[in-house]
């Protein structure tokens, strides 16, 4: 039976796991899903993944949901190239340093960004504070701050020479408030050429493809029916704004 994935990739953890997937020749049955129209509370999607996010795969009958453990499992069943998840103990842990410190940092913090510059304005016609807002770009920008000076140092890559599963997970996040239009590079010429360097190793054309929804973010939300977030609002301003 083949590998199904249920993607959207407006999500970045979709986006680490299609990424992942097609620059190691996986082959894959794609599973495209909204998240923005519901799909993951349908009762089909919960004969796959309980959790009701993305992304999620089924490999015959084995279903499993959340990215970093996703592209474990097909790194190992795959035996894809060492490096993005090294054999090296004390490189293996720098990756796993990073992937267990992401998610409340970058991961959130550019999240936020992403929902207070355009979807909760835009979709859902909701202001944010200017206090909030203030706060989320503070949280950011120490975020970021701490990628360059702890985990990027002068390396090319965060484990070093070469690129890591803790790379691409970092760059579909940091990609993130790009697609609300905040353009976290500019006057950080370290974090600019790391960017370069991954998108020249995961190769211009799939990057860019994987990006390509996110950065027409702020020309979909025009064209978003309203009606299909009413559903969520009281949820995502809860989470966000409370």
């Amino acid at each position: 039976m083949s590998l199904e994935m249920y993607l959207d990739l407006f999500s970045q953890p979709c986006r680490s796991v299609y990424i992942f997937a097609q620059k190691n020749d996986i082959q894959f049955d794609y599973k495209k899903i909204s998240l923005f129209e519901g799909y993951q509370y349908s009762e089909e999607y919960g004969k796959i993944s309980l959790l009701r996010k993305v992304p999620a795969i089924k490999d015959g009958d084995f279903c499993l949901a959340e990215s970093v453990a996703i592209m474990l499992y097909l790194a190992e069943k795959c035996h894809t190239p060492d490096h993005w998840y090294p054999a090296d103990l004390q490189k293996r842990a720098r990756v796993n340093e990073y992937l267990s410190w992401q998610h409340s940092a970058i991961r959130i913090h550019g999240s936020k960004m992403f929902w207070f510059k355009l979807l909760i304005p835009k979709a859902l016609g909701v202001e944010i504070p200017k206090e909030k807002m203030d706060n989320a770009v503070e949280d950011l920008n120490a975020s970021l701050n701490l990628f360059e000076e702890k985990f990027l140092q002068d390396r090319p890559f965060i484990v070093g020479d070469q690129i890591s599963l803790a790379d691409l997970v970092a760059i579909v996040e940091i990609m993130q408030p790009v697609g609300a239009g905040m353009d976290v590079f500019e006057n950080r010429p370290k974090l600019k050429a790391w960017k370069d360097r991954v998108r020249a190793e995961i190769g211009a054309e799939l990057f860019d493809e994987a990006h390509q929804a996110i950065l027409y973010a702020q020309e979909a939300v025009k064209t978003m029916d309203p009606k299909k977030m009413e559903h969520f609002k009281p949820k995502i301003l809860r989470y966000f704004l409370s």
